[in-house]
């Protein structure tokens, strides 16, 4: 908070740039968040263990939503750490300009995206931005680098949510059998399979096992 006050106050001829910038940030800060972090991969997942579980309404999803947001801080601390060290501290002391803050300020955020993205994603949306062939991940604008990360990020999603959608669809199809075997064709199946489920999930500790891993997943 201090670096930030600082930030505000520092240069006076230049306040009302730093305030119309300020605003700019924060206007896109919700859209930066979720496209440059962790936070797709996690609300993904944790949404999918919700449909998976057959309760679509529970957790609600400002819960899921919060919890995504709270791991996010906790995968992203050191981008967020270098980011505060590199970008925001030098520019609430006045030592860098604004050009050189948003700079420093997304290099970090680059480098945490680019160790999460395969190089073919890289590829493709450099085709499509009509990069010359070869350019290595390094100089790749973030006109690239951020949907190529999008994309990877929602391939990891779908691959943790069908590992953990099967057990649920085994419990499911377990329970149709049992039920077509005892003649009982007349009771719906997640009657029956909803409540095995949310206690398979409640005996193994469910949230605590997709949440390390969802967060063990990051490079």
């Amino acid at each position: 908070m201090d670096d930030l006050l600082r930030i505000a106050n520092h240069g006076h001829g230049s306040l009302p740039l730093d305030v119309l910038a300020a605003l700019t940030l924060l206007s896109v800060a919700p859209f930066v968040l979720v496209l440059t972090t962790s936070f797709v991969r996690i609300v993904v997942v944790l949404s999918v263990v919700r449909s998976a579980i057959g309760a679509t309404m529970l957790p609600p999803s400002t819960v899921i939503t919060g919890l995504a947001l709270v791991l996010t801080c906790v995968v992203m601390t050191p981008t967020f750490e270098a980011i505060r060290r590199d970008a925001i501290r030098p520019y609430a002391a006045g030592r860098i300009s604004q050009s050189a803050f948003l700079a420093r300020a997304s290099e970090p955020l680059r480098a945490f995206m680019l160790r999460q993205t395969k190089t073919h994603d890289l590829a493709v949306f450099a085709r499509v931005a009509h990069r010359p062939g070869g350019e290595p991940a390094s100089a790749a604008p973030l006109t690239v680098v951020i949907p190529a990360f999008v994309v990877g990020e929602l391939r990891a999603a779908f691959a943790i949510g069908v590992a953990l959608y099967l057990p649920f669809v085994a419990i499911d199809l377990a329970v149709s059998a049992i039920l077509m075997g005892l003649g009982m064709v007349m009771l719906s199946p997640p009657v029956v399979s909803m409540p095995c489920k949310l206690l398979l999930f409640v005996l193994v500790d469910g949230w605590a096992l997709v949440c390390n891993g969802v967060v063990a997943s990051f490079r």
